[in-house]
């Protein structure tokens, strides 16, 4: 064999470690350089290729292949990476050709952190975001809305009415909708708005009643029931598990097979985005029948892992649960998720020093609380690390983030370090210190760096312009040699990917700042945390995250090259055409 040609299979080029050493940091600090004279070939015994792509603009992340110039697919699987020459030989007579031009070529997008049978539930729902997700610039906005929903559909008294995306830092009047504001939009239909962090609601009084939340009703433990001054009355605003009280119910509520059709809608609008590996970040027990029935039924087109949520399952259904190493139908149960605190929009993230400014009412040495005990995380982390199973751990506070990395400080104090990969989920007030901790332990941070965009403005108040400057520290993350991924919590904001770039890489808020500019990535450093950084979070970096001989053919085409364009243009690069296992799923000229 020479070196002009060179044989793979579909596993693992080098083992685990070396692609980490090799492949993680090389493009987290700077690509490699490599021979531009070779070509990698996958055993295929089909002598043409179903599509084969040219261009100058193929970015593989590999360093393997820095120039590429064709690639080829046969069946799922890339087939050949090269140069022109290499490739041309596998072009028959029914070979889809493409030619890039300007376009560039990238592998397909994974989303590190998202919630797809939620978004599945918000297509019949009211859309109360603000710009630019929305049009919500008032309460008095959102009264119209939800008063036209009403008239619209008409409902009964007993159906809800059902908002979501409601932001209290973007609106005119900088607060929550109370029961009093929604009682103008209906006093006999229940409403609830579901705040874009997903951690808190708003609801009416009809919604109250139907839930029987009176004065008499305490604060659950890790919620909180805001009560109108100077009583016990609520005011219609739920935080944490207080919500849970009313969107736990409305939100699991669906016919099996009208949530299966909705969440193949949301999969096909998230392909729009590139996305070819989705999250169900917080999956119930129903959501995972469904999704295994629907996928044995028709499987999916992209591939999706789902984590149930391990707060307050008993201990005898998490361990009934079967953890999937292997996608069937589309679908595979990856691990588990605990939630650990609030958020940061919504001024909930559990701090170790007080808020800059806290919430309405708050006192000066306001930190926010934990939505979990720590004794009864360090008991289930600890169970789960020792069975090998993968574990999400939501924390955005850094008194959450503390309590995250404790728990695994504890299972794994005296023994060898374990390739456990356990993913610190949003992990934004990550201080330094927490840094070194994180390397130490062998944790992956999954930064929400969209913050840096919609709500960088907001922390800067909530938080103090050192905090906040320093939230989702990816730059650090990067210097220190710490494999990292970014994610938009969709629908929590929507799933566009090419923003999330530009966020990551330009950290700038929506009045222009340029929120902790150290902690910028380069683009190279924020493309690879949602291709092969993510693939290598889900333990997938053998078979997905870059264009690879061998590896599941995840493509994107784009319409210009993300890494070589102004970085203040990322986020107007629009995707073009999106393939699945070789499969073209999305065409933005097409249907």
């Amino acid at each position: 064999m020479t070196r002009a040609l060179k044989v793979a299979t579909s596993k693992p080029l080098l083992s685990v470690r070396l692609l980490l050493a090799g492949v993680v940091l090389n493009l987290m600090l700077g690509p490699a350089s490599a021979s531009t004279d070779r070509t990698h070939m996958s055993p295929a015994k089909q002598q043409f290729a179903d599509i084969v792509i040219f261009g100058s603009n193929i970015v593989t992340v590999d360093p393997e292949f820095p120039d590429a110039q064709g690639v080829a697919v046969i069946g799922e699987q890339i087939s050949t990476v090269g140069t022109r020459e290499q490739v041309s030989g596998l072009v028959g007579e029914n070979t889809r050709v493409i030619e890039l031009g300007q376009r560039s070529l990238v592998p397909g997008f994974i989303d590190a952190h998202g919630h797809l049978s939620f978004a599945s539930k918000l297509i019949d729902m009211v859309n109360l975001s603000s710009p630019p997700v929305g049009l919500v610039n008032t309460i008095d906005d959102m009264v119209m809305f939800l008063r036209s929903h009403i008239a619209k559909k008409n409902p009964s008294e007993k159906q809800w009415v059902i908002g979501y995306g409601y932001d209290d830092s973007l609106i005119k009047e900088g607060r929550h909708p109370t029961r009093d504001d929604l009682d103008r939009a209906s006093d006999q239909i229940p409403i609830m708005l579901m705040h874009v962090s997903g951690h808190l609601a708003a609801v009416n009084s009809a919604a109250l009643t139907a839930r029987n939340v009176t004065s008499e009703t305490p604060d659950p433990p890790g919620g909180v029931i805001r009560r109108k001054a100077g009583s016990q009355e609520p005011n219609g605003v739920m935080e944490e598990t207080a919500a849970s009280i009313f969107n736990g119910a409305q939100l699991s509520a669906s016919d099996p097979e009208k949530q299966a059709d909705g969440i193949r809608r949301a999969a096909h609008h998230q392909a729009s985005y590139g996305l070819t590996t989705l999250q169900d970040g917080g999956s119930s027990s129903a959501n995972i029948a469904m999704f295994r029935a629907a996928a044995e039924n028709q499987p999916f087109l992209q591939d999706i892992v789902a984590f149930p949520v391990g707060n307050h399952l008993e201990q005898a259904v998490l361990d009934e649960i079967d953890f999937d190493k292997h996608y069937r139908g589309g679908f595979r149960v990856g691990g588990v998720k605990f939630v650990l605190d609030g958020s940061p929009q919504g001024r909930t993230a559990y701090l170790s020093e007080p808020y800059t400014a806290g919430p309405p009412g708050a006192d000066k040495n306001y930190r926010a609380y934990p939505s979990y005990p720590a004794a009864e995380y360090d008991v289930r982390i600890a169970q789960l690390l020792q069975k090998g199973v993968p574990v999400l751990a939501h924390a955005n506070g850094d008194a959450a983030i503390d309590v995250m990395i404790d728990g695994v400080a504890k299972a794994l104090e005296g023994k060898p370090l374990p390739d456990h990969r356990t993913v610190i989920i949003h992990a934004q007030l990550t201080r330094e210190d927490q840094l070194h901790r994180i390397k130490t332990l062998g944790l992956i941070p999954s930064y929400f760096s969209a913050h840096t965009f919609f709500w960088g403005d907001w922390h800067r108040q909530s938080f103090g312009e050192d905090r906040a400057g320093f939230i989702s520290p990816v730059g650090r993350s990067a210097e220190l040699g710490i494999p990292f991924t970014v994610h938009n919590d969709a629908p929590v904001v929507p799933p566009d990917v090419m923003r999330l770039l530009w966020a990551t890489v330009n950290r700038e808020t929506r009045s222009g700042f340029i929120l902790g500019p150290d902690q910028r990535a380069t683009p190279m450093q924020a493309l690879h945390a949602v291709t092969l950084g993510a693939a290598y979070q889900y333990f997938e970096e053998d078979r997905k995250g870059s264009i690879t001989p061998g590896k599941q053919a995840d493509l994107v085409i784009l319409g210009a090259n993300p890494i070589t364009s102004d970085p203040n243009s990322i986020k107007d690069i629009p995707v073009l055409e999106t393939f699945s296992r070789g499969r073209s799923i999305y065409r933005a000229d097409g249907p």
